[in-house]
């Protein structure tokens, strides 16, 4: 037997949320493995169809959750597509390069350093794929702190690019705000780490 219902709430982060009923009652826990693939990130007050099954703890929980509308089915897909570049977003890597290049004018800069950010950025967009792909069949997530740790050893340029090709992490405000900060002080540090302040002071960066 199927009901109906609307989602009530949704936790992206855990990929669980709850279901009210059309017909009355508590509300149904619901995971996001009950969700059909390929349909994106389920939305707060999407109009479902579901049917109800017995957990092992006892309690009743959505199951093989189907939107009811094709509407709502198009909505989710659409946020596997890119998010549109903003002028800050377009400008970051090439306002970097001049400074690294400025940087390299005036003072040196070795190769591995390219190197490291390289790496860095393949490893955040490798991370930030992962997470997605928790997010969706609602496996173990990647904890924000270690997303930002890529970002600040250098990885901010892979995090960027997965953020607007994967479409992850664009809609968080506060993980916003903490992963541009990251970029500010990764940017900060390496251009006092290649001053001659920081060179006289610790002669092994020479």
């Amino acid at each position: 037997m199927r009901f109906t219902g609307r989602l009530a709430s949704w936790n992206d982060e855990r990929g669980f949320g709850f279901i009210t009923p059309d017909q009355g009652g508590q509300e149904l826990f619901v995971h996001v493995r009950a969700f059909p693939q390929g349909t994106g990130r389920p939305k707060v007050g999407l109009s479902l169809s579901f049917g109800v099954e017995t957990g092992r703890d006892g309690r009743k929980r959505a199951t093989d959750v189907q939107f009811q509308h094709q509407g709502a089915r198009v909505r989710g897909t659409r946020t596997e597509t890119p998010v549109p570049w903003t002028w800050p977003r377009l400008l970051v890597v090439p306002a970097f390069v001049a400074v690294a290049a400025t940087v390299g004018t005036l003072w040196t800069v070795k190769p591995i350093v390219g190197l490291v950010y390289l790496v860095a950025s393949i490893a955040a967009f490798i991370a930030y794929a992962l997470d997605k792909a928790a997010a969706r069949s609602g496996g173990w997530r990647t904890p924000e702190d270690t997303l930002h740790l890529f970002s600040l050893a250098g990885g901010w340029p892979g995090a960027l690019l997965a953020q607007q090709w994967l479409r992850h992490k664009t809609s968080k405000t506060a993980f916003l705000r903490i992963y541009w900060v990251t970029v500010l002080l990764n940017v900060g540090v390496f251009v006092l780490l290649h001053s001659p302040w920081a060179r006289a002071r610790w002669p092994w960066l020479a």
